[in-house]
């Protein structure tokens, strides 16, 4: 098959599916002029990086239009050490080179490259990118948090790259040179994917998955799809539902090949896959039904919340960042077995247990879904009826990591969270959970930062009595015993 151009680009078809793997070239070979004597660009090269090209010629001509030199240059496996090699100037007439054996000698190396175990999984591995104008040592703590994020997905980091930039560039949040930076790495640790912190628009998601053949995610379509692995419940199941769809509706517009590579396993688990078919209308429909029916769930816990309120019961409700260790602080106390993992995220739905109290006396105790900075808006809106609980909580107990890095921001982030959800007002308790993995010194700096906070390890069950106190006091008279 030959495609010819025109003098200012060439358009290529639909291809297929079949020379996407990692260990395949793409079949073809771009052969173009020069109107001058130099060999191969910068452009050029980068054209054929991007799209895995068999190989790149250029045959310069004079001004007469008579041929004069050619050159080429060929992808190298990632053990190479470079990404390419550009071959020297040829005399135009001087072609004793077999460039279909070349190809498939650098498909049999990349074929090898992946059998001998070094990258033995090309599949879900994943480049994290970070581009904003904060400072590198906090672009370095949100990249942590997103690979934690890809981990909790079942995505393997292999690499990550961070630019501080004054203005983001609106249409493709990377300049040219960076993503062929980005290209080269992707290339050297086989990732399939890149991930980018924060949430993409629209139009820089379908640009960028026109310029790599990598897919493309950003955080949001992360957390959405943990929250898709992690929902066991019906409400669970049909909030991520309603927020992937509020998700994709403003990116079905001007669908076209590069959605391939936007949706389909991580980032689209779920209806994601079967709501690309589907139009905005049919969208909208969807989410107005499942409006309805978790509108009735809420009616159905308003009235569970309202029997619980007359028989005097009073509820606390665990907050916190998330993997602070709400889930496992609630089985301590209760003496439950709710899942508690060592993941983001890992509990989704609300988790209800009753504490008792000497004197028969008992609250109930409810595990809520864990926060995190920057909560996608469709999450905030989806999940309202989880977080309705809160609403008729008597009582926050705010849950956080103390030997965490960044405790005080997740703090912070959960304590604006709660501001916005209007829950400024309600009594809360601040717990230092994991306080046994804090050295003595950052425990003194502590206790002067939160001096009311109280000190625990949900795991040893130590400080766990004074958590019971302070529940106590805050929730229920005191009882006064006869001698």
């Amino acid at each position: 098959m030959v495609i010819v151009g025109k003098s200012d680009g060439i358009y290529i078809p639909e291809l297929s599916r079949s020379r996407t793997s990692s260990t395949r070239l793409r079949g073809l070979r771009l052969v173009h002029t020069h109107l001058h004597a130099e060999g191969l660009s910068e452009e050029d090269l980068m054209d054929m990086l991007f799209l895995r090209l068999d190989a790149m010629v250029v045959l310069t001509v004079s001004r007469d239009g008579m041929p004069m030199q050619w050159q080429s240059a060929h992808l190298l496996p990632p053990t190479a050490g470079s990404a390419y090699r550009v071959e020297a100037m040829r005399v135009w007439s001087d072609t004793a080179i077999d460039l279909t054996a070349q190809a498939r000698a650098l498909e049999e190396e990349l074929a090898r490259v992946t059998s001998d175990g070094r990258e033995s999984r090309t599949e879900n591995r994943c480049i994290l990118v970070s581009v904003s104008a904060e400072p590198r040592s906090v672009q370095e703590r949100n990249l942590d948090e997103l690979a934690e994020l890809a981990r909790t997905a079942g995505i393997t980091v292999c690499g990550r790259m961070i630019q501080r930039t004054r203005t983001v560039q609106p249409r493709s949040i990377l300049g040219r040179g960076k993503m062929a930076e980005l290209e080269v790495q992707a290339l050297a640790g086989q990732a399939d994917m890149l991930v980018f912190d924060g949430e993409l628009l629209p139009a820089q998601l379908h640009n960028l998955a026109d310029i790599t053949e990598r897919k493309v995610l950003d955080r949001t379509q992360l957390i959405l799809d943990i929250f898709a692995q992690h929902a066991v419940t019906r409400a669970g199941k049909l909030q991520v539902e309603l927020a992937q769809l509020k998700y994709m509706l403003p990116r079905l517009t001007g669908k076209n090949r590069a959605m391939d590579r936007l949706m389909g396993g991580i980032g689209g688990r779920g209806p994601g896959e079967t709501k690309l078919e589907i139009d905005r209308r049919r969208s909208r429909e969807r989410m107005g039904r499942l409006r309805r029916e978790l509108e009735t769930l809420r009616r159905q816990r308003s009235y569970v919340r309202s029997n619980r309120s007359r028989n005097g019961i009073p509820l606390a409700a665990l907050v916190g960042y998330t993997n602070a260790g709400k889930s496992s602080l609630l089985n301590t106390l209760t003496r439950s077995e709710v899942l508690a993992q060592n993941k983001l995220f890992a509990t989704l739905d609300t988790t209800t247990r009753r504490l008792r109290f000497p004197a028969e006396r008992e609250i109930v105790l409810a595990d809520t879904v864990g926060f995190i900075r920057n909560l996608p808006a469709e999450l905030m809106e989806a999940f309202q009826a989880t977080l309705e609980e809160l609403d008729s909580a008597d009582l926050l107990i705010h849950v956080a990591d103390a030997a965490h890095t960044d405790l005080f921001v997740q703090i912070e982030s959960v304590e604006s969270i709660l501001t916005e959800l209007g829950l400024a007002a309600v009594p809360r308790i601040l717990v230092l959970n994991k306080w046994d993995l804090v050295n003595p010194y950052a425990q003194a700096e502590l206790g002067d930062a939160f001096p009311d906070a109280l000190h625990v390890s949900a795991v040893l069950g130590t400080g766990l009595d004074t958590l019971m106190r302070a529940i106590e006091k805050a929730l229920l008279k005191p009882v006064h015993y006869s001698a």
